[in-house]
């Protein structure tokens, strides 16, 4: 099963760290994601740019609109992603636990809807 795992932090955090954690932080995040390829797990990751950069489009009655920001106002916003296939949602949830951004934010696992 594929699940998408939604990595979330308050990017204000960064500043908070002590020196070196951020960088710590993300080499740890390309390790691992080299980890799950090894382990057959990994499909994507990518990282996001912040909210500031963020724009929601909608088409509503055949007219478009475009606001600045993302769609919802998040405690956590979404940082980026990890794509991943595990046999069910334990193994995934394992996975997820061990995302290092997971130390100074959350990570959402969902499954992936198969049509």
């Amino acid at each position: 099963m594929r699940f998408l795992c939604l990595v979330c932090f308050d990017g204000a955090i960064i500043d908070t760290l002590p020196p070196g954690e951020w960088a710590q932080l993300g080499r740890d995040s390309a390790a691992y994601d080299v980890e799950l390829q090894r382990r057959g797990n990994y499909i994507a990751a990518e990282a996001l740019l912040s909210t500031d950069t963020a724009r929601t489009v909608q088409m509503r009655n055949g007219v478009v609109s475009v606001a600045d920001g993302p769609v919802a106002a998040l405690s956590e916003p979404i940082a980026g992603f990890i794509l991943i296939e595990a046999a069910d949602m334990a193994e995934a949830l394992e996975i997820g636990a061990h995302i290092p951004l997971a130390r100074i934010g959350s990570v959402e696992v969902r499954p992936v809807m198969t049509f």
